[in-house]
């Protein structure tokens, strides 16, 4: 079999290093909630581009630093572990998205531009850094999901504040997201002597909680904007509910599955209320 091209191989490696599912997602939200709050084009385009740039950055530090750990449990699916992707090209690439990030955010103002580097951008390198092996493993998920809204809305002309409810979501669906993410890797995160709050919470506990922090930011997205609460919002929180509760009983995989539907009803509902 004649080898690969060498750039196409490159690039395939640099996505898939970056956490491609999670920089999506985020970035669609970010793209969607800049539409919602009524930025012109040329604005929505300018969030996407910043948090894009942000979520690389992310997702390629965080499998730059935990390139030791995924070769010391065999993980094929991490280029950089494998060889696939040389550290310099990561390198290289990260910077080039660092710089893309900076820039991207101060356009965005100066409000919008700090919050996102801080808050955003600053909680995820935090988790990759250090904060993923304690007990706060959480908090960065918690802080960059519910600062998301502030830098779209700050990011308007002129600057305004997002909705106390849309940030509470947020910080729900950050706690969720965390749970959700850690809960297939925590055999090999505890053979490497990661201990963040899930692995001290255990499986079970933690596919328990994710579910109830999604379905408590399924409440707040439903309930909270003041007067436009209608009967579908009571049947789909009942649903939420309902699915919750079955896959506790139920256990095993099943508050695995249930969490992430209810984290797409929660982030649905979320840009339909806006």
């Amino acid at each position: 079999m004649p080898p690969r091209p060498l750039v196409p191989a490159r690039a395939g490696a640099l996505v898939r290093a970056c956490h491609p599912a999670p920089t999506a997602a985020v970035t669609v939200l970010a793209t969607l909630a800049a539409v919602v709050a009524g930025h012109a084009p040329g604005g929505v385009v300018l969030v996407a581009l910043a948090v894009l740039a942000g979520q690389l950055t992310i997702g390629w530090s965080n499998d730059l630093v935990d390139a030791a750990r995924d070769r010391a449990v065999g993980r094929a699916d991490k280029p950089v572990a494998t060889g696939e992707l040389p550290v310099p090209v990561l390198r290289g690439a990260l910077l080039a998205a660092s710089v893309a990030c900076v820039v991207a955010s101060a356009l965005l103002g100066v409000a919008a531009g700090l919050t996102h580097l801080v808050l955003l951008v600053g909680s995820g390198w935090a988790y990759n850094l250090w904060l993923k092996r304690t007990v706060l493993s959480w908090l960065p998920y918690v802080v960059a999901f519910g600062s998301l809204p502030a830098v779209v809305w700050l990011a308007l002309d002129p600057p305004a504040r997002p909705p106390a409810w849309m940030v509470a979501v947020g910080a729900l669906l950050g706690l969720g997201a965390h749970l959700v993410n850690v809960l297939p890797d925590l055999a090999d995160d505890a053979a490497t002597g990661v201990r963040g709050l899930p692995h001290r919470l255990g499986a079970r506990a933690t596919g328990i909680l994710a579910v109830a922090a999604l379905t408590a930011g399924s409440a707040v997205a439903l309930l909270a904007p003041a007067g436009r609460t209608g009967p579908w919002a009571w049947v789909l929180l009942a649903a939420a509910a309902g699915l919750a509760v079955g896959a506790i009983l139920r256990g095993g995989r099943a508050p695995f599955r249930a969490a992430l539907v209810i984290a797409v009803v929660d982030v649905v509902v979320l840009l339909v209320r806006a």
